[in-house]
């Protein structure tokens, strides 16, 4: 949020009717009130109501009239777009919008799974269940086979048992990246991605 800053200060500060503020360096670039520099703006009063396309002197005006600021809030538009409405309170609105949308966001994460050609069915049925639940809380699972020794000659028992646990988890998830063989080491990746929500 911008500071509020004494009269003698220069010029790189914004008026608004509750005081003087310094924008913000990057995330504030909303113009206000004598920041506006179209001639003539498309105003929306404080209740939602269409003013319809005024000048800027008008707008000013009728934003000083009713004791609030001018705020341009769609700078893009031909005319641009200000609202009548108190600038501290709208950048509070904003401000609290974007913090319950963070809320919302899940970043998915990718979890590692790693099994053996010969794993014992115990074994196997843990592993499942552990990716079973990565996927239930909507994340990634990359499944990796690690061959040793003799091991790296038969990678079709490694295909194949990528393939049934990918079966395993249809119900779940989908198979987002098929079993490949993955350098020196003779790893073989697949990844499993959590179903979209109908």
């Amino acid at each position: 949020m911008g500071t509020f800053v004494p009269e003698e200060q220069g010029e790189d500060y914004g008026y608004c009717m509750t005081g003087r503020w310094k924008p913000d360096a990057e995330t504030d670039r909303t113009r206000v009130n004598r920041m506006i520099t179209a001639p003539q703006v498309r105003v929306i009063g404080d209740d939602g109501s269409q003013l319809g396309v005024i000048p800027i002197r008008q707008a000013l005006a009728i934003a000083e009239e009713q004791g609030v600021d001018l705020v341009e809030v769609a700078p893009n538009a031909q005319p641009p777009v200000c609202k009548i409405v108190d600038y501290g309170k709208f950048r509070y609105e904003r401000t609290r919008r974007a913090r319950t949308a963070r809320k919302k966001q899940h970043t998915i994460e990718v979890k590692e799974v790693r099994l053996r050609p010969k794993i014992d069915d115990h074994d196997y049925d843990f592993k499942c269940k552990n990716a079973r639940k990565f996927l239930e809380g909507r994340d990634k699972v990359k499944v990796s086979v690690l061959f040793r020794g003799r091991e790296k000659s038969h990678s079709e028992r490694g295909r194949a048992l990528l393939d049934k646990f990918a079966a395993d988890l249809a119900d779940i998830g989908v198979v987002e990246q098929h079993a490949q063989l993955d350098g020196r080491s003779v790893t073989m990746v697949m990844v499993l991605a959590p179903k979209p929500i109908a």
